[in-house]
């Protein structure tokens, strides 16, 4: 059994834009004295806060780098941009599910869009 009743939207995002929210919400919910924050609330906000190393515009650009390449869609994209693969093995483990592979120099491509902002 689900506690939802329709899914309204969906929409990807990278660490930096999700800190930024959870910041957001994490201040309001410090404003109110008697409300508390869920568990799952804040281990989201450790692990963004720990995990998250660039600023939102910065990880913008660096998804939108990964999209002009050819064989990177969209959610593909935000999963490296959130995991930033450091080898082409860690970066095969991405596109397992995926029906193609990539040659090696796809997956270099790929790794140097990487190496500009880690």
């Amino acid at each position: 059994m689900t506690i939802f009743k329709e899914k309204v939207g969906e929409e990807y995002l990278t660490l930096a834009e999700t800190k930024e929210i959870l910041e957001t919400l994490e201040r309001e919910r410090a404003a109110d004295e008697e409300r508390e924050m869920r568990y799952e609330l804040a281990r989201a906000i450790e692990h963004v806060n720990r995990f998250a190393t660039l600023d939102p515009e910065e990880s913008q650009e660096f998804v939108d780098e990964l999209l002009e390449l050819e064989k990177v869609d969209e959610a593909t994209a935000y999963k490296i941009a959130n995991t930033t693969p450091k080898d082409r093995d860690e970066l095969r483990a991405i596109y397992a599910q995926e029906r193609f592979s990539l040659s090696g120099d796809e997956l270099d491509d790929i790794l140097d869009v990487v190496a500009k902002y880690v």
